[in-house]
């Protein structure tokens, strides 16, 4: 059965949610943090003849939003600032099958937990490859790339070690995640100032119930579909399975994944884990019996899936960070 999240991202892929869409106006959503950094100056590369408009669905209540944001025209970061800063940085990558941006409970929902812990954290709207953009499946990497050296840029403002800027990303956001982590130097944009000749190269990386695989049996079809668009061929699809392009320098790398998952296959999760092995990098891998999709199952079910963060803590701070 399909939780909540899952069928409405499926109503959203199918076009079914054109009630409850709402046009994002300033001040409408209190609870979005107010300190954010645009990426690109002016209209970003590829833009399409014309730009979406960007919507906020609104999924939960006053009390508890559980926001998704499309039509990203303008991508950029929400900023978490710690109060005792650890010395580390973290983007953030949330899901929603490239159709939409999860970012309440996959964003919002998690920097504040990590900037209570000492994070500062860089929670990013990347555009949707869907959305006319030109190189559609390279867009989310270029945003991500763009992302990491503009926090890199900026290491001395907020106070953490330039060399300890992680990511980490949930679902499709996992995806730009392990992307980023196996493809971080890959040209997919023009430089366009001198924060781009600082790496993008993330010091580790957490994939979280990760979109990783492009290729059936193992491919979330939507986002495929969203990212590739319409019949890629087999080598665009291995192009961009991360793990057909782990390498010795790609990041040590945490993972977790429920084995109850019927929207992304665990096997994602499996597969990426034994190609990183393969390559000699180091990787913490978490396999909870149940969980679903987003280990975040109320009660009994949700146990012990839903503590993966106090893991990804404990295993960054042994990695350093924190």
């Amino acid at each position: 059965m399909l939780n909540r999240r899952e069928t409405l991202l499926a109503g959203v892929g199918a076009g079914l949610l054109s009630s409850g869409v709402h046009a994002a106006e300033p001040g409408m959503w209190p609870a979005f943090p107010a300190e954010e950094i645009d990426l690109w100056p002016g209209t970003p590369p590829g833009a399409p003849a014309v730009l979406p408009v960007e919507q906020v669905i609104e999924t939960g209540d006053a009390q508890r939003h559980g926001r998704m944001v499309k039509g990203i025209a303008r991508p950029r970061m929400k900023v978490f600032r710690p109060s005792k800063p650890n010395g580390a940085a973290l983007l953030v990558t949330p899901g929603g099958g490239y159709s939409v941006i999860v970012i309440d409970v996959e964003g919002y929902q998690v920097g504040p937990w990590l900037s209570e812990r000492g994070w500062t954290v860089f929670v990013l709207y990347y555009r949707l490859p869907g959305e006319g953009w030109a190189n559609r499946a390279d867009v989310p990497l270029a945003d991500a790339q763009r992302a990491m050296r503009l926090i890199r840029s900026r290491a001395s403002l907020y106070g953490f070690d330039q060399n300890k800027v992680g990511a980490l990303g949930f679902s499709a956001g996992g995806h730009v995640c392990g992307d980023l982590a196996t493809r971080y130097d890959a040209r997919v944009y023009d430089p366009l100032d001198a924060s781009d000749w600082l790496s993008a190269q993330p010091a580790i990386a957490a994939p979280i119930y990760a979109v990783q695989s492009m290729s059936a049996p193992l491919a979330h079809g939507g986002s495929r579909d969203m990212l590739l668009g319409p019949n890629p061929s087999p080598e665009t699809q291995r192009v961009h399975s991360p793990a057909h392009n782990v390498t010795t320098a790609t990041p040590p790398c945490f993972m977790a994944h429920a084995e109850d998952d019927t929207v992304v296959s665990v096997e994602n999760t499996l597969e990426m884990r034994a190609a990183l092995k393969a390559a000699g990098v180091k990787v913490e891998t978490h396999l909870f019996t149940a969980g679903g999709h987003g280990l975040g199952l109320p009660g009994a079910a949700g146990e012990p899936a839903r503590h993966w963060k106090e893991l990804f803590a404990t295993w960054a701070r042994a990695q350093g960070f924190g």
